[in-house]
């Protein structure tokens, strides 16, 4: 888990974030988690990140017809904040995702997508 927790410190000191997590989206687990979670409950943050994940990959309205054209990441925008998802791509395995949930006034949402992404990768490499 030292690759997982290293991942959700560095996520920590992207500017504005409030939360972040590693999250098994076929389970709506997770596996980690640093900060603090939209809800105050981290397992249902996680489940429901797991929901999005699974409209935005299965549903007719994302899911392309593209060979290898796979969802990368989602964000949502509310008042307060962004929620990123990032899907963790790995060779064997295609079932995790980065969470990140970033205070709106204070991050930048394409530094974020930025950082998220490289970490994302870096953790693959681990």
């Amino acid at each position: 888990m030292s690759g997982i927790d290293d991942c959700l410190r560095q996520a920590m000191t992207i500017p504005g974030a409030i939360g972040a997590s590693v999250v098994d989206y076929t389970t709506g687990f997770a596996l980690a988690w640093a900060g603090n979670a939209p809800t105050g409950d981290p397992d249902a943050s996680a489940a429901g990140s797991s929901d999005v994940i699974h409209a935005a990959t299965s549903r007719a309205p994302f899911a392309s017809t593209r060979p290898n054209d796979l969802v990368e990441d989602v964000v949502i925008t509310t008042h307060g904040g962004y929620h990123l998802l990032r899907m963790i791509r790995t060779d064997f395995d295609s079932r995790l995702l980065l969470y990140v949930w970033l205070d709106r006034h204070e991050g930048n949402l394409a530094v974020a997508q930025r950082r998220i992404r490289i970490l994302a990768d870096d953790l693959v490499a681990a």
